[in-house]
């Protein structure tokens, strides 16, 4: 027997003019589901059914970017992803495109246990909901009045917004000069509000699950590193990995791999490969993650100014941050 491990997190790049209430109401979401995942793993609940759970929260709060209060597309609707991944035997499910499926992890836990396939898209991804008999809603359910304000600010300054949330001081969050490029291509600046969990049970097992509804403004049919195992998620024997951030860079540096990765191979313990990914894998890329290890470790980077975070371990430590 092991010792447990949660951490979650609610996006990396957090503008460093965010207001304090901003701040207080991101800590105690992050809170409250850190508070749910311990009970349940003190319950001897299995760490990927307490990763469903903890992400099924953030996903239900219109605070971060994941189902209701997902980012909005250049046409005005909802198209959000979402995987899982169950370290043991290194299972995964993944899902994107999804429009009307209330909840998408849950989705792509059912994709990983009841499906063929490792990964559906829509309009599969919904056949395939409603043939499992999940919950579904109308789109504009994930819609909330803060989006469609951000993203007519969005189309007014002809970009791409990150923090849609929060407005550049000065600005309005429209029209700004930034250096940031993604694909060679500039962009406003700040941070993808994708949510996260990662967690380790007392038996060791490593389970993690990433899920959002992508980028403010962005193109019909885009693909984050959220739903893509091996960037965005990876959970296997050694460890369990979330990430978030700039999707494009994430998927280049197949991150949350890495972690793992350089565990096995250079032999680095998980605070040691965090750190080492982090520093030397995302290139001119911003991002962070979560981790955890089958041995009760708990870790988290970034390179962005702040990430909305929590973790808890068995040993009684517990923390929640921006900066």
């Amino acid at each position: 027997m092991g010792a447990w491990a949660i951490a979650v997190h609610g996006g990396a790049g957090v503008d460093p003019n965010l207001p304090t209430e901003r701040q207080d109401e991101a800590k105690r979401l992050l809170t409250r589901c850190l508070d749910i995942g311990i009970f349940a793993l003190r319950s001897n609940v299995p760490a990927i059914d307490v990763v469903e759970l903890v992400v099924r929260e953030l996903e239900t709060d219109p605070l971060f970017n994941s189902g209701r209060g997902s980012a909005l597309t250049e046409k005005g609707t909802v198209e959000m992803e979402a995987s899982i991944m169950d370290g043991p035997k290194r299972r995964c499910g993944a899902v994107s495109g999804l429009t009307t499926v209330k909840n998408p992890i849950s989705l792509a836990r059912l994709v990983m246990e009841k499906s063929p396939h490792s990964y559906l898209t829509t309009p599969g991804a919904e056949e395939f909901a409603k043939k499992q008999g999940v919950e579904m809603v109308d789109n504009d359910y994930f819609i909330t009045e803060d989006n469609v304000g951000m993203l007519k600010l969005a189309q007014e300054a002809n970009s791409i917004l990150f923090d849609y949330r929060i407005p550049t001081v000065g600005t309005c969050g429209a029209a700004v000069d930034s250096h940031l490029q993604m694909n060679g291509l500039p962009i406003s600046v700040y941070a993808p509000e994708t949510v996260g969990c990662v967690v380790v049970d007392k038996e060791g097992r490593c389970a993690a699950g990433t899920s959002t509804g992508g980028l403010m403004n962005k193109m019909s049919g885009r693909i984050g590193d959220s739903p893509i195992i091996g960037a965005g998620t990876y959970a296997c024997e050694l460890c369990g990995v979330s990430c978030t951030g700039e999707g494009e860079a994430i998927i280049r540096s197949t991150l949350a791999r890495d972690v793992a990765a350089v565990m096995e191979y250079k032999g680095l313990n998980l605070h040691e490969a965090v750190g080492y990914v982090i520093k030397n894998r995302l290139d001119e890329g911003k991002a962070g993650l979560i981790a955890v290890s089958r041995n009760g470790e708990v870790a988290c980077g970034f390179n962005t100014t702040g990430m909305f975070r929590g973790c808890a371990t068995e040993g009684g430590f517990m923390e929640v941050g921006v900066w």
